[in-house]
């Protein structure tokens, strides 16, 4: 079977759903590797990219209780915060954490829970505030989850909603919220949250209004080999009607503090997601190998394995680690450059729509 699909990868021809699921069963990862690697050569090169970011998570404070998440909160439980728009301007000045430093940020990604009672106008004050005091920086903001949130509370459609918010400054949108499409682990995982229909309909929605987005998914712990699978292909579908994702995230799971439990993904299991996800999306330019997720180390050997992106500086993460995850909570440019460096890649400083800003050699 892996002959066959060498020969289509080689030939520019794209694999099915029974090559993608011959893919997850084979046990010849150094197989799959090459064959990702080629096809990653083939789109960026030697290229290997990371940005220098800022992390915003404004509230823990959530509607939805996924059973996966270990970050959210109910309103007036321990440990539950929100911040003000005031507060998220000093965080984005540097004024806090042991990471601070000369950042010369490109982009703030911002991403948090449905807050029960703030108004549709906080995350458009949220943006305009960002926009005037830092206009250099691009805002990549709000899942599709958060998105429908916005739409059901400001009483708009969704491409009101999404128009509302690109004129008050937002960029370009994170993939979160994808998690798994299959309906059935999906009523499992998360059952408050949108369905995978509408995720996959929102996105669209972002695409048609020009918002370029990214995409998830979320591996490693109800999920089977065909439901990661037709996950892939879902999002190979929308890509090909819209050309509107920038990258692909495949998402280890964390099982620290969660509902569902269970372990960690393997170092086996995230390269091989890795490789299967950059065979399949034949049609998006970047697959990321999120270190934070992924643990530094797994991330740079990822780089061999058909990723192209390790994200950035991040600052100050607070999602996964509140699953558990053993990565540092941020990574100065010059160990991202390292990383990629040692993996014999060209490290590529890139902006928010990964336009090349510096060049490593």
């Amino acid at each position: 079977m892996l002959d066959s699909i060498r020969e289509k990868v080689l030939s520019g021809q794209r694999l099915t759903k029974e090559d993608a699921i011959a893919l997850f069963q084979s046990n010849d990862i150094f197989d799959i590797g090459r064959l990702a690697s080629y096809a990653a050569e083939k789109k960026n090169g030697k290229n290997a990219y990371f940005i220098v970011n800022r992390h915003i998570n404004p509230t823990n404070i959530c509607v939805n209780r996924c059973k996966f998440c270990a970050f959210s909160r109910s309103k007036g439980e321990e440990g539950a915060y929100e911040l003000t728009i005031e507060e998220i301007i000093e965080k984005l000045k540097g004024g806090h954490g042991p990471h601070v430093m000369d950042h010369g940020f490109s982009e703030v990604h911002i991403v948090g829970g449905l807050h029960p009672d703030w108004p549709f106008e906080y995350y458009l004050n949220m943006l305009s505030a960002i926009k005037k005091e830092f206009p250099h920086i691009a805002v990549k903001a709000f899942t599709a989850v958060e998105i429908d949130y916005m739409s059901k509370i400001s009483g708009l459609n969704l491409k009101d909603t999404l128009a509302r918010l690109k004129k008050s400054g937002l960029d370009l949108m994170p993939g979160g919220g994808a998690e798994i499409f299959a309906e059935a682990i999906r009523n499992k995982l998360c059952p408050e949250k949108i369905s995978g229909d509408r995720w996959l309909e929102v996105m669209e929605t972002a695409h048609m209004a020009g918002i370029k987005t990214n995409a998830t998914m979320l591996y490693g712990h109800l999920e089977g080999i065909e439901d990661r699978v037709d996950h892939l292909f879902k999002l190979r579908d929308l890509q090909d009607r819209t050309g509107g994702f920038q990258a692909f995230i495949p998402l280890s799971y964390h099982p620290k503090n969660t509902e569902i439990g269970g372990f960690y993904s393997s170092g086996i299991d995230d390269l091989k997601t890795i490789a299967v996800s950059r065979l399949v999306l034949d049609n998006f330019d970047h697959i990321k190998a999120y270190w934070i997720m992924l643990g530094e180390k797994v991330s740079q050997v990822a780089l061999l394995f058909g990723a192209d992106d390790i994200d950035g500086t991040i600052i100050e993460e607070k999602i996964t680690h509140s699953a558990g995850a053993m990565s540092e909570e941020a990574m100065t440019k010059e160990e991202l450059e390292y990383l990629i460096k040692k993996a014999d890649k060209i490290p590529v400083q890139r902006d928010a729509f990964y336009n090349p800003l510096v060049f490593c050699r």
